[in-house]
């Protein structure tokens, strides 16, 4: 493949540190200087651009030319998705985001006082949402026909109440006695698989004026894949190294975060078993030997090889829909690459 993911995270790159750079100039506080700054550092400062990525082939597989105003449409992709993690780090109480510190933990260390950390909870919630504002508006000015835009704009509006109302549901299933493998799959569908994969291939592809059996494919692809991405995200979250994921491997499990991993292992545990999953998930103070105990047990019960097969047999749904789809070449190329690898990386 002659274009790389590489140069195109590059171009995306340059098109989010122009905008933020617009913006940033706008108010000349110096202590909201300093907010933006930990806002432009956070957005510019990591993450993989798989939306935006996929929103770019999307457009290609649809026909659409290598060009600027997929570009920014694009990178409004990731705007949206860092003012999402900003508060998904607030409500998971996360200290660490990509190897540094979060948003709202970085404002709190700007000031001194009892009431830094409210003051940062809060200020994390005011950038987020920036963020998502000017995602909406990166997205309305990347200079695409308006009618093409108007479409992948309701398909972007249709992302957003997806993405929100998973997350809902998420805080839900943690007041609840315990997420079925169903019902963690409906999570995992509306705030991941939706979000990351489906509704991004279907902006490019509605932006490039794809038709419907081409978004129909990109459904086809996309939700699979989405899920096999957060299944392996969760087999991180609880297995993986925060030196390479740049997240403490504590988080979920201290979170009381309902997974896939933890529905299949509630519903094969012994009755010791389930009483220890039961006592330390969601324990805010769980120590790592405990911790360790709580991944034992999700081996044990083979809940991590149920959903090792369940990310692959979502893998091969994905790439047979890809092969059947009435898409370009070259993107489908593309498309087939990005699969193994978010459903197979390790950070």
């Amino acid at each position: 493949m002659s274009f790389t993911q590489h140069s195109l995270g590059s171009r995306i790159d340059q098109h989010l540190c122009g905008f933020l750079e617009t913006w940033r100039a706008l108010v000349s506080d110096p202590d909201v200087e300093a907010a933006y700054g930990v806002l432009n550092g956070f957005v510019l400062g990591g993450g993989k651009r798989i939306r935006p990525q996929l929103c770019y082939w999307g457009w290609r597989g649809a026909g659409g030319d290598d060009c600027e105003e997929i570009i920014g449409a694009a990178a409004a992709l990731e705007l949206c998705h860092a003012g999402l993690l900003i508060h998904d780090d607030i409500m998971d109480g996360s200290e660490l985001r990509r190897g540094r510190a979060t948003v709202h933990k970085s404002l709190a260390a700007l000031y001194e006082g009892p009431g830094a950390e409210s003051f940062g909870q809060a200020g994390g919630i005011l950038l987020g949402t920036l963020s998502l504002a000017w995602s909406d508006a990166m997205l309305s000015s990347c200079g695409v026909d308006p009618l093409r835009l108007r479409a992948a704009h309701h398909i972007f509006d249709t992302m957003r109440t997806e993405v929100i109302s998973g997350q809902y549901l998420d805080m839900l299933a943690q007041l609840r006695a315990g997420a079925s493998v169903d019902e963690a799959l409906t999570v995992i569908r509306l705030k991941t698989a939706k979000y990351t994969v489906e509704r991004p291939l279907q902006i490019g592809g509605a932006l490039a004026g794809a038709s419907p059996e081409l978004l129909d494919s990109y459904s086809r692809f996309g939700v699979p894949l989405g899920e096999a991405f957060q299944l392996r995200d969760d087999v991180l979250g609880t297995f993986g190294s925060s030196s390479v994921t740049g997240k403490s491997a504590l988080d979920d499990l201290r979170e009381g975060k309902h997974t896939v991993l933890i529905a299949h292992a509630l519903r094969h545990a012994s009755p010791a078993q389930r009483d220890r999953l039961r006592r330390w998930h969601g324990d805010p103070e769980l120590t790592e030997e405990r911790a360790a105990e709580l991944r034992g047990i999700l081996l044990d019960t083979g809940a991590v090889a149920e959903v090792e097969a369940m990310i692959e047999q979502r893998v091969r749904e994905a790439v047979t829909a890809l092969v059947e789809a009435p898409i370009k070449p070259e993107a489908a190329s593309a498309l087939a690459v990005l699969a193994d690898r978010l459903a197979h990386r390790i950070r």
